[in-house]
């Protein structure tokens, strides 16, 4: 082992948090807690998989369950292709692979949604082999090491995965890849790292050089925005939702009706255009409801949100339907419509206690 790998795993043992999916060995579980925390906070990722793990423990009930479960207990986490594909490696593990996890490269580059981050974690915290893993917490940390400027991007990870390679542990990797992790994430964060708590910063040239603080680059976001209109059609006790298409952004889930404002339309306008293209029914009155704004990656969405009156009624099908207000929480929603199901919810709440 070397000086680094010692002192970064003798630090981990003593500061590591307590997170559930480190209490397990079991592959399944390990893959499940790996795919939910890319692009997700440890934070809003620990009571999602504490749901999961006791909804779907296995491979087997994954499996078997209906899409519509799968991305139910998924909502909220954003990035949905990740369950799907979740869903899909399920079936072929339990198909080809008798349920159990494979725990060879080769066989799991054939898995869904199984890229060369969760294929090198899976085989090293999973089943403890030489694995070097590259996240954004390991980027930032070698990079700061190694003193290597620039942005935090693919085009440095073939020297990093080198200097991982000499550094690591020929046993106990699941450790070692655990701890670095954890120390980009608790110590040599993004913004003000804790350097005089880092137990390798004597091996950081960045540290000894002061320019930890601007390694690696930052990297601006332009977040863009969007304005949109939703329409809550109510008829007796059940409300109208339609479900996205299968492919592009949030496939497959399910919503209220609207869309995008144009150039220089009103809320109403846009509200009446929208549900007559959509589902060709002719807006007679509205009563604006609220407004909802919720951050997606790359864009912000504004949601003017109002109860309609209409003078036909909607297409029903297997992707148009009316439910009652208890089934919608049944029906996986975008962030943003499970918001307004939330007040539609507290508002009924509020009436019954009146």
């Amino acid at each position: 082992m070397s000086e680094f790998s010692r002192e970064l795993n003798r630090w981990y043992f003593k500061n590591a948090r307590d997170l559930p999916w480190r209490e397990t060995k079991d592959p399944y579980k390990i893959w499940i807690s790996e795919i939910m925390l890319q692009q997700t906070t440890v934070k809003a990722v620990i009571p999602y998989y504490e749901r999961w793990t006791k909804k779907f423990p296995n491979v087997h009930s994954a499996a078997k369950a209906e899409e519509q479960q799968i991305l139910n207990l998924w909502q909220g986490l954003g990035y949905y292709s990740r369950a799907k594909n979740i869903h899909k490696a399920a079936k072929y593990i339990v198909d080809h692979f008798n349920g159990k996890v494979p725990s060879k490269r080769e066989e799991l580059k054939e898995l869904p949604g199984f890229g060369p981050y969760t294929i090198g974690a899976l085989l090293s915290i999973a089943f403890d082999k030489r694995e070097p893993i590259i996240d954004a917490n390991v980027r930032r940390v070698v990079m700061r090491v190694l003193a290597i400027k620039g942005k935090a991007d693919l085009k440095n990870d073939q020297t990093i995965y080198k200097f991982l390679d000499q550094v690591m542990p020929k046993k106990n990797n699941r450790t070692f890849n655990q701890a670095l992790m954890e120390l980009g994430a608790l110590i040599c964060r993004n913004k003000e790292p804790l350097c005089l708590l880092c137990p390798v910063k004597e091996k950081c040239l960045a540290y000894k050089k002061g320019i930890q603080e601007i390694i690696p680059d930052k990297q601006s976001k332009t977040i863009k925005n969007i304005d949109a209109v939703i329409g809550i059609i109510k008829k007796r006790n059940k409300f109208y939702i339609q479900q996205r298409p299968s492919k592009g952004l949030l496939a497959d889930l399910w919503e209220f009706p609207g869309g995008k404002l144009e150039a220089n339309e009103t809320h109403p306008g846009a509200l009446s255009r929208e549900l007559r293209e959509e589902i060709g029914v002719n807006v007679r009155g509205h009563k604006h409801m609220m407004n909802v704004k919720h951050y997606y990656t790359q864009f912000r969405v504004n949601l003017w949100v109002a109860f309609c009156v209409i003078e036909n009624d909607p297409p029903v099908d297997e992707r148009h339907k009316w439910v009652s207000l208890k089934e919608l929480s049944r029906y996986p929603m975008p962030s943003g419509s499970a918001k307004i199901v939330e007040k539609l919810q507290s508002s009924l709440t509020s009436v019954s206690h009146k």
